[in-house]
């Protein structure tokens, strides 16, 4: 009898540990986490089980903020000089800045991948309010929108935010 109530229990604890990885790897469970410091406009650093770690906000990408290999790369594509490129990404990190503040408990929603090539955490980032920083961004016109597969949840989301601040010149298209 005791062998069947046994059974029973490790059968649950197995299932509930499979829906849990599951959820979690389909970007249902979301993640408490801790800014520690704004890098620029679309990535922060923060702290996720117990350790510092570089996030990157799938989905979006705002101009460079110093000058480096990118920040050359994005004004040679669109023309401008890279003190403007550097100019606007100040501008994408001050409004970033202006939302959220160090110190302040953020949630994480991963995607299918959980970390990029270069170890770096990916997710969509959830202020205390409830409204996903990625899409408040992109609203306030600071970023262009970059759909990577396999991570697209969000990207129609993203598109019609794009869009509007497009349309109603905010943030970098005044």
């Amino acid at each position: 009898m005791k062998t069947k109530e046994s059974l029973k229990t490790l059968s649950f604890i197995f299932i509930l540990a499979f829906l849990s990885s599951s959820l979690h790897a389909q970007g249902f469970i979301r993640e408490l986490v801790t800014v520690i410091k704004i890098t620029d406009g679309d990535t922060l650093w923060v702290r996720y089980e117990g350790q510092r770690e570089k996030l990157k906000l799938i989905g979006i990408d705002t101009p460079e903020s110093k000058l480096n290999k990118k920040a050359k790369k994005d004004a040679k594509r669109s023309g401008q000089d890279v003190e403007t490129i550097i100019a606007l990404g100040k501008r994408a990190t001050e409004y970033v800045s202006s939302r959220v503040k160090l110190g302040i408990k953020v949630k994480i929603e991963f995607d299918v991948e959980q970390r990029d090539t270069y170890g770096r955490l990916l997710g969509y980032v959830y202020l205390p309010n409830g409204k996903m920083l990625n899409e408040e961004i992109v609203k306030a016109g600071y970023a262009n929108i970059v759909t990577r597969q396999p991570n697209v949840k969000y990207k129609d989301r993203f598109l019609k935010a794009y869009k509007e601040a497009r349309k109603r010149r905010r943030g970098l298209w005044e």
